[in-house]
């Protein structure tokens, strides 16, 4: 059993990476089936490997949990086997030895998960735990930047924190929740008591925020103790934390191997459990209701990449197979050679037989189209 000593790294002891979802934002190339964080913005790395590489690189002294759907385990297996192949000799026994992809039955949003995560780690090691909770599709760094402020968060977490980073916003966002600032609790004030959660405003709401200075985007990351998480839960959602008794009694978990990769999938105690437990967001379980949020000030850059129009801001692929007569300022994200003939500020998207023709600046309309495509 691994030694949960806090003496290395960022003094994180466990890293839980979320890697659900269901591909509406960037469809057709994300779908159900292949969900954003297996797409490659460039060097055919994906967004779910870059998640693992920057879990690595905090170096915690336990386990990288991927978090998913067992209908996609199979996807995430073959990611992780093939970045064992390009990481280093140390980072690849760190994975080999301590990364475990752990299917939940169903989908129960990001609550239950965490939960699901707190109560196995203790079945493997009865010591406290301090989480590092990672999304799996998003665009960050510099990674050396991200782990000085993961350092932040575990210090502020195991001072009996519900963490969150929070990024300091460069435009009047209107798809992001917001964090406002409250007391500061370091002497450079990077880490601070969060004073107000905000849902995503309109516009006008948006540039309120930007311009007081007081607000931050939310970036649906987050560092706690297990111990502290679990006592928010019983207070907060006894429900959920009721759904979860039966692991009082439960066993350490049997481990499948698939492509190279430690997998959960089955577990007796977690299927009773996500029979029951209440599908809820954790910001909406915990973090905008517990007494003890705080939040670390982001200094690495950050991008949910939710659309077309971000994703193409990043995108550093090339695209061979493009012919363009009069056209111009158009992105084309295609498995097929696409013809432009005197248009322009397109997104054109072809993949697996299904086309998206979009005119830039209109990706808020995406779930709308998708839900129309689901009735064809």
């Amino acid at each position: 059993m691994n030694n949960n000593s806090c003496s290395n790294g960022t003094s994180f002891t466990d890293v839980i990476i979320l890697a659900g979802g269901f591909g509406e934002r960037l469809w057709p190339a994300s779908s159900p089936a292949f969900p954003k964080q297996f797409l490659s913005i460039q060097n055919g790395i994906s967004f779910l490997q870059t998640s693992i590489q920057r879990a690595l690189a905090v170096q915690p002294t336990g386990r990288i949990l991927i978090i998913t759907r067992e209908d996609i385990q199979n996807v995430v297996a073959e990611h992780c086997e093939k970045l064992m192949a390009v990481v280093s000799a140390e980072q690849k026994k760190k994975m080999q030895e301590d990364l475990y992809i752990l299917s939940e039955p169903c989908a129960r949003h990001t609550c239950a998960p965490l939960v699901l995560a707190c109560k196995l780690l203790h079945l493997l090691d009865a010591n406290e735990h301090t989480l590092l909770v990672l999304t799996s599709d998003h665009i960050i760094g510099p990674v050396e930047t991200f782990v000085a402020d993961c350092h932040k968060a575990a210090e502020t977490a195991r001072a009996g924190n519900f963490v969150c980073f929070a990024i300091p916003p460069t435009e009047p966002s209107t798809g992001y929740g917001y964090i406002k600032s409250g007391e500061a609790l370091s002497t450079d004030k990077t880490v601070f008591q969060i004073a107000q959660f905000k849902e995503k405003p309109d516009l006008q709401t948006a540039q309120q925020y930007l311009e007081s200075g007081e607000y931050s985007w939310n970036s649906g990351m987050f560092a706690f103790t297990d111990t502290f998480f679990l006592q928010e839960i019983s207070t907060y959602e006894p429900e959920i934390a009721k759904s979860f008794e039966n692991f009082a009694i439960a066993a350490v978990p049997e481990c499948s191997t698939i492509h190279s990769t430690k997998c959960i999938y089955g577990w007796e105690p977690m299927v009773k459990s996500y029979q029951t437990v209440k599908a809820i967001a954790v910001d909406n379980a915990i973090a905008e209701r517990t007494k003890k949020a705080a939040a670390v000030k982001a200094a690495f850059t950050w991008d949910d990449v939710g659309s077309w129009d971000a994703f193409e801001k990043h995108y550093k692929g090339e695209n061979d197979k493009v012919g363009s007569v009069q056209s111009k300022n158009n992105f084309v994200y295609s498995d097929i050679p696409v013809a432009l003939c005197g248009v322009e500020d397109l997104v054109v998207v072809i993949k697996d037989g299904k086309a998206l023709v979009m005119k830039k600046g209109a990706s808020s309309l995406m779930r709308e189209v998708v839900k129309e495509m689901k009735k064809l």
